[in-house]
């Protein structure tokens, strides 16, 4: 504590336990600031095309590498209170959007540094934060207004806002092959409604097997399920499979209670073998009498049914996940049975082919080739794991913006060319505002500006020169101009086909704008002191809580 507060008679008055912190005002502030701003300055070099990547490593020794901001910020171990709050704004883009996460942070620590300024020219924070609010609303209007209508059917417009959000990724080299693959999966299990279309991405099963290149990843119109068939007398491949889907066990309940069965002739121990085995291939025969040649079960198979099955030559998986139940049904038309007795032809689902294959080491079975599937299989390839890794987020991030668009069917252009607009746009409108709320609208549109200059820097162009070039073309009323990171210039985004969602413009501002609010408000700080460990040795009873500090 700073200082001791004391009665008349000089006693002195602790309101906090001992051992906590405080800190006020402006150190708070400045703390804050900093810690948070830390954070931006982590994600900063792995923002666009030119990003680098960031190699993390966790308690376990595992390795992740990546340049997703939403991942690198979940794996770091975060311990200051403000600087979590801006990995729960990567968060919140993630899953809100699943793209521009990396921006988001970006943009939220520059207007904390921009705010700093302000704080430190004596700007009340109530004030800075009433101005950003207006500045955010009006940046909102404006992306509105520049936004341009995109027509689902158009498939080639589709590629390219999802190579947009691949080619700053690992993947980039490959976007075009996976791009096709995103957008095909995405339409594929799409739903139509009133308002337009709605897409579930637990539709899209992603499976991950390293070896191979990228380009050999695939798309499943059906489902790829990483288990083996049950018994290595079954058919290893059926085409026109018809399909049950079963969620009761193919086996003989064992009674709850513990029941004992007293046989006096070695007869009657025959009869009762023989009486389990009718049970299990009447189960069995039940089976065959549908129709079905392939049975997936999401429970066990006893040896003797599976024997049955094997002879009646019907392919059969046990063990099913759950979810990959509900996805085989959405995929091949097939009720999941949950008992045996109702199963009838009608509710068998339908596959051109189900097959084992060997993938790497690990046989997996594919069901493919479904009419009109509503769930779907991506199986993700690469040259090692970390690779795959890293596709398989990337393909998360390219999901979701497909998912974006066709929700919300509305783009602009990328590289940083939006929020160059709109820093421009809002220097202008600043003026009309009132007193020193001005300010704080001039220190935002500098922020919206750190989106492209953090692109030019990344790519290795001079900053100074790439910006000045960017806001001559911009008022010039070039409203799409860009920073092109691949020729390392400033250029017309929209014409080199670098497309974005709207949502992920706006999600971006909302969140980062509210928790630097957030953040500003915040003027005092109090930490409450660690517990101390007990003081008497392990084990030492309830002498050693004595010492105990609880919190």
């Amino acid at each position: 504590m700073a200082s001791i507060q004391t009665t008349a008679g000089g006693m002195p008055v602790l309101i906090l336990r001992e051992g906590t912190k405080e800190s006020k005002g402006k150190e708070a502030q400045k703390n804050n600031i900093t810690a948070a701003k830390l954070i931006s300055e982590i994600v900063k070099t792995s923002l666009g095309p030119r990003g680098m990547d960031k190699m993390l490593v966790d308690t376990l020794g595992d390795v992740t590498i990546t340049n997703d901001g939403a991942t690198i910020l979940k794996e770091i171990d975060v311990q200051h209170p403000a600087a979590k709050m801006m990995v729960e704004v990567a968060k919140s883009v993630d899953n809100e959007v699943g793209d521009g996460t990396t921006s988001a942070v970006v943009f939220a620590g520059t207007l904390l540094e921009r705010a700093e300024e302000l704080i430190n020219k004596d700007v009340h924070p109530s004030v800075i934060v009433d101005g950003y609010n207006a500045a955010a609303e009006q940046a909102l209007k404006l992306l509105e207004k520049i936004a341009v209508k995109v027509d689902i059917a158009d498939k080639d417009m589709l590629l390219k806002i999802t190579r947009t959000s691949m080619d700053s990724k690992l993947v980039s080299d490959d976007s075009p092959v996976l791009a096709q693959i995103v957008v095909e999966a995405t339409k594929q299990v799409a739903e139509k409604t009133d308002a337009g279309y709605k897409v579930d991405l637990d539709d899209i099963k992603v499976e991950k097997k390293a070896g191979g290149a990228m380009r050999d990843t695939k798309l499943i119109k059906g489902i790829v399920l990483d288990k083996e068939v049950v018994h290595a007398a079954m058919p290893k491949k059926i085409e026109n499979a018809k399909i049950a889907v079963i969620n009761s066990a193919l086996e003989i309940e064992k009674t709850e209670m513990s029941a004992e069965i007293r046989i006096s002739d070695p007869q009657q121990m025959q009869m009762f073998l023989e009486e389990e085995n009718r049970m299990l291939k009447s189960m069995v025969d039940k089976i065959k009498s549908s129709g079905a040649n392939v049975v997936l079960c999401q429970k066990g198979i006893d040896d003797i049914a599976q024997h049955y099955l094997a002879k009646a030559n019907i392919l059969v998986v046990r063990r099913v996940k759950e979810s990959d139940m509900t996805k085989m049904s959405r995929a091949t038309g097939a009720r999941v049975v949950n008992n045996l007795d109702d199963l009838t032809a009608k509710d068998l689902g339908s596959a051109n082919l189900v097959e084992e294959r060997k993938i790497e080491t690990d046989k997996w079975v594919f069901i493919e080739g479904c009419k009109n599937p509503k769930s779907v299989s991506i199986l993700i390839r690469g040259g090692s794991q970390r690779v795959v890794d890293e596709a398989d987020r990337s393909m998360h991030d390219a999901l979701m913006v497909m998912k974006d668009v066709l929700e919300h069917p509305a783009i602009v252009a990328g590289g940083g060319a939006p929020e160059a607009y709109i820093a421009n746009e809002l220097r202008q409108w600043s003026s009309s505002q009132e007193g020193r709320a001005q300010l704080a609208v001039q220190k935002f549109a500098d922020a919206m500006d750190a989106i492209p200059l953090s692109l030019a820097e990344n790519a290795g162009m001079d900053p100074i020169d790439t910006m000045t070039e960017l806001r001559a073309s911009q008022s010039k009323g070039a409203k799409w101009t860009g920073v092109d990171c691949r020729n390392t210039k400033v250029a017309d985004m929209f014409r080199l086909n670098v497309l974005e969602p709207l949502v992920v413009k706006q999600q971006i501002i909302k969140s980062a704008t509210e928790v630097v609010s957030m953040i500003l408000r915040i003027d005092d700080v109090i930490a409450s002191g660690k517990s101390r460990a007990p003081a008497g040795p392990p084990g030492g009873g309830m002498g050693g809580m004595g010492g105990m500090d609880m919190e």
